[in-house]
């Protein structure tokens, strides 16, 4: 873990994996609630977390190596759950560079339980972890000048969906009608870093 001043009142905080960076945000978070830590803003990343509105930063710097950050949480928290129809184009990519039949992509993706790693990109867009290892699959070599919003996606070791129609290189697997982002709800965002998430298959194609 190492932090690194990020003007007078800011740190940014690298760990060494998604994984960890989720474990600090999540204590990071409960340290916040109960007081012994005063700061603004909690921002995660891939694999660093942001603190802004410190009052003393280089002494947080000091101590925070030393913090016993335990691993996440394996209780049972309240879940969002998104109906998805896995009716995406890029079904049959996403089986080949998985090594299954294009039916089983549906099945295993459904199967997993996900969680919000950090949001960007675009207002309301989570990166989701909770596929194994082995079902990373790559960006597509060409992006789409447009994906639809709603469509269900995945790059790397992230599933995402989109919360608006935008370019994109994502491999897509499906699409959902949830609203990710509306103005009008409180809060506007329907995922927030820390957020548990199902899909739930509404239709195989």
């Amino acid at each position: 873990m190492r932090a690194l001043p990020v003007g007078d009142r800011a740190l940014l905080v690298e760990v060494s994996s998604g994984e960890a960076a989720q474990a600090l945000h999540a204590e990071l978070l409960r340290r916040r609630a109960e007081g012994s830590l005063s700061v603004r803003e909690i921002v995660p990343a891939a694999r660093t977390v942001l603190l802004d509105g410190l009052e003393e930063p280089a002494r947080l710097a000091e101590v925070l190596p030393g913090w016993d950050i335990p691993p996440l949480s394996a209780r049972a928290d309240v879940t969002v759950e998104i109906p998805v129809r896995y009716d995406g184009p890029d079904l049959a990519d996403v089986a080949a560079c998985w090594g299954v039949a294009v039916r089983e992509v549906p099945e295993i993706h459904a199967a997993a339980g996900f969680r919000v790693a950090f949001c960007g990109f675009a207002p309301g867009f989570g990166y989701l972890t909770g596929l194994p290892q082995r079902y990373d699959v790559p960006r597509r070599a060409t992006p789409r000048t447009v994906v639809p919003a709603g469509s269900v996606a995945l790059a790397g070791p992230y599933t995402g969906v989109y919360p608006r129609s935008s370019p994109g290189g994502w491999q897509l697997i499906g699409t959902t009608d949830a609203v990710l982002w509306d103005h009008a709800r409180v809060p506007a965002a329907l995922l927030s870093p820390g957020t548990r998430v199902r899909f739930v298959p509404e239709g195989c194609s």
